[in-house]
């Protein structure tokens, strides 16, 4: 009962804070009671893409009678977008016992990302098949209706593969589909979006992450060469970030890249270089091998190299 209390006091907990950034990104103002509703129907989008990641790690754990929590909701209150605009620093599983093998390795960490990914396609999918007009736009931003054309300035999120493929596929021919530095305005369109990116840097294939995981399961020791090269791959895309700040004009690289591979270097470590093995080191099978490669092309077409720039 405690432990059920503590997953729903959590939960609740990130259905505010979430809902309260969801009336920030409408440009409202989160201290005033009547706005609340307003930040609803971002917060129920991003809760149920993370609790979607979460219980397909869950269930996938108790299939192979893995002792595993529910979902732990991390909230995180934003403050008039400050450090955390979304609202949540996302959602976590704990797994209480040994995994027994390469196996359930694989099932246990490609389960949740996949899930996630699905969700978050069919986010994007209705949030471009049901665009309003500019004119929503122009309720949240009156003083664009008066302007040539609309700034591309502040906040803006970076396209993946996947992101800008469900556009052109999905999105109304001759409907307006808001810029980047305007599409957090749009609950489905930021939901689906952020989707996409916790599913990428979750398949990040370093230490214990999903992506981790999976390679381990895939390719047995072969798995720490492809961690250092990610960590080398993050170092270079953080650097690239960095030269903005050094009067060097590029639109390649985020800084938050080098702070990622920080993190996972001093927390990871132990399992950047060799990983205990398992009661079980059988290969996978074909079909999860093709899972597998299917998990690494979702990695790629979901990243964005340059997620966030200002």
């Amino acid at each position: 009962m405690r432990r059920l209390l503590i997953h729903g006091g959590l939960l609740v907990l990130t259905f505010l804070t979430t809902t309260l950034a969801g009336v920030q990104w409408l440009n409202k103002d989160f201290l005033e009671l009547t706005n609340f509703t307003l930040g609803i129907p971002y917060s129920v989008l991003l809760l149920l893409m993370l609790g979607t990641h979460e219980l397909g790690h869950y269930v996938a754990a108790r299939l192979h009678k893995v002792d595993a929590t529910l979902p732990y909701f991390i909230p995180f209150p934003s403050v008039y977008g400050f450090l955390v605009p979304f609202g949540t620093l996302g959602a976590v599983i704990r797994v209480r016992s040994a995994i027994p093998s390469r196996k359930a390795t694989f099932d246990i960490g490609v389960s949740g990302p996949i899930a996630g990914f699905i969700v978050s396609c069919a986010i994007l999918i209705v949030g471009f098949r049901t665009l309003p007009g500019v004119d929503y736009l122009y309720s949240i931003h009156p003083e664009y209706a008066q302007m040539a054309s609309i700034p591309a300035t502040g906040l803006t999120f970076g396209r993946s593969l996947i992101f800008t493929a469900i556009e052109k596929i999905f999105a109304p021919h001759g409907a307006f589909i808001p810029p980047m530095n305007e599409i957090y305005h749009y609950p489905f369109l930021c939901v689906g979006w952020f989707g996409l990116f916790v599913t990428a840097m979750n398949l990040i294939p370093i230490g214990q992450l999903d992506g981790g995981h999976i390679t381990f399961a895939m390719f047995g020791d072969q798995h720490h060469r492809i961690a250092q090269v990610m960590l080398a791959l993050l170092v270079l895309f953080g650097t690239l970030g960095l030269l903005p700040l050094l009067g060097v004009d590029t639109t390649i690289g985020w800084t938050g890249w080098l702070f990622w591979a920080i993190l996972l270097a001093v927390f990871l470590r132990k399992t950047l270089f060799s990983r205990p093995a398992l009661a079980d080191m059988t290969p996978l099978d074909a079909k999860r091998m093709m899972i597998g490669w299917m998990s690494i092309l979702i990695f790629v077409s979901a990243m964005s190299i340059t997620p966030f720039t200002l």
